[in-house]
């Protein structure tokens, strides 16, 4: 019997949350079978099955985090099924997809349900019980109460567990946009739901609706969270606590981490960016039909690699009391998550066009936001630009990415009054940032220096190859 381990999917994992079970007990398990979706520091990652076999035991229930190398299930021969594996009861199935139901509430803050508690042992079959009293000999002409109408079947899987079989993906997008998966026919692997099939429901009008539950009491209002626990009312009102993701954590230790270790300092300018305001309308006139047009933070990502590229300790980083420096430049971009800040990277940006960096970073956002983002596009950055802009905000301080060496925080693009060296008054593109930097490898100089070029690089922004 081969044990299945909970697995490192990331370089800075130390341990995982068991969002969803995609095999069961006595289910047959090749090589690459995807077996189970798993709540990591950065990503929700399904994990393929590295052995095969029979899906024998479920050591790990869903909700349940272990630490790296942890059994989380067993694989061997048929005969070696343990019934009753450690399931949870059935309402599992059912449960919300990826990101909604981690540990202890996962993304939603909604608590992952234990197993159903072990029943009383049954009363003879003709003993009448507490809730079902025996009917009375006095009444005869009594009718029986009328049953009450069975709720409509679901589409079932074909393994006829009620379960609907879907991708993390195609759950999560039909969740966003109010789909029914039952009913829907999938064309991925017996018959899995993926998200292609979505789309086309989508598209076509989209699946029939739920029929609607029957009408309950009235529920109690809705917090500004879904699922969030209540704690009695305080003198501050109603509280609800929300329990954090793996990401929400790990997010949170890091940040707190590089305050509180990384000696920060900050450097302020303003770009004239009246010279790639003129040619990006150009580009943007000459461009295609469908042709990727290049936004203002594409050529900041572009600006800092070449920048990194000549001043080598801006890219890199302080550890253990040694400097590392690093052959390869790679730009991570900050990206606002649904409840959480995600940093995926654009690698060898040096030696890439503009039209091919914005290209790579509309995937990359929309792989954050969609959820379907790895962790490698995750890892291996050597410095971080953070944009803010596009809400108004004109300079603000980010924290560093350590063990990065620094930061970029990118400023709203705005025409401003200008006085020129002949003192007259022109309007001029201005843009403000702020690089934060890590006085541990970076000093004043230093990253004045590093700054100096990104500006002039950006105020001629013909040296940013298309």
């Amino acid at each position: 019997m081969a044990e299945i381990v909970m697995p490192r999917l990331s370089d800075s994992m130390e341990e995982g949350t068991v969002l969803k079970w995609l095999k069961q007990p006595g289910d047959e398990v090749a090589v690459g079978d995807e077996l189970v979706e798993i709540e990591t520091d950065k990503a929700n990652m399904v994990y393929e099955a590295d052995t095969a076999g029979t899906l024998t035991e479920i050591v790990a229930q869903e909700g349940d985090t272990l630490p790296i190398g942890e059994v989380i299930a067993k694989v061997g021969d048929a005969s070696e099924v343990v019934e009753g594996g450690a399931r949870g009861d059935a309402s599992r199935d059912n449960a919300p997809a990826s990101g909604e139901a981690g540990a202890n509430g996962g993304g939603s803050g909604a608590t992952v349900p234990g197993p159903a508690p072990a029943s009383a042992p049954s009363a003879p079959a003709d003993a009448p019980t507490a809730t079902q009293p025996a009917p009375s000999p006095a009444s005869p002409s009594a009718a029986p109460p009328a049953p009450a109408p069975a709720p409509p079947a679901a589409a079932q899987a074909p393994g006829g567990d009620g379960r609907v079989k879907a991708s993390p993906i195609a759950k999560r997008i039909a969740k966003d946009r109010g789909l029914d998966l039952h009913g829907l026919s999938g064309s991925g692997p017996g018959g899995r739901i993926v998200k292609a099939d979505v789309e086309k429901a989508l598209a076509g009008g989209g699946a029939a609706a739920a029929p609607p539950a029957a009408p309950t009491a009235p529920a109690a209002p809705a917090g500004p969270t879904a699922g969030a626990r209540e704690k009695p009312e305080t003198a501050k009102g109603q509280v609800q606590v929300v329990e954090l993701t793996k990401l929400q954590q790990t997010v949170a230790r890091r940040m707190a981490e590089s305050k509180a270790t990384a000696p920060h300092f900050y450097l302020q300018a303003e770009f004239d960016m009246t010279s790639a305001v003129e040619g990006r309308k150009r580009l943007k006139e000459s461009a295609r039909e469908g042709e990727v047009v290049p936004t203002f933070n594409d050529m900041v990502i572009k600006a800092c690699a070449l920048a990194l590229r000549e001043h080598p300790r801006a890219n890199g980083a302080y550890r253990d009391g040694k400097i590392e420096l690093y052959s390869r430049v790679n730009v991570g971009v900050a990206v606002a998550a649904q409840d959480a800040l995600v940093v995926p990277t654009v690698f060898d940006a040096d030696g890439k066009g503009l039209r091919e960096i914005a290209t790579e970073t509309r995937a990359l956002a929309a792989r954050v936001r969609d959820g379907s983002i790895t962790p490698p596009e995750l890892s291996g950055g050597t410095f971080t630009v953070s944009n803010l802009g596009m809400y108004g905000i004109s300079n603000f301080q980010a924290v560093i990415n350590t063990p990065q060496a620094g930061i970029l925080a990118v400023g709203e693009l705005k025409a401003k009054p200008v006085v020129t060296d002949s003192g007259s008054i022109e309007p001029r593109q201005l843009m403000g940032v702020t690089l934060a930097c890590d006085h541990r490898i970076l000093y004043g100089a230093d990253g004045a220096i590093f700054l100096r070029r990104v500006r002039e690089l950006l105020e001629a922004p013909f040296g940013l190859s298309l």
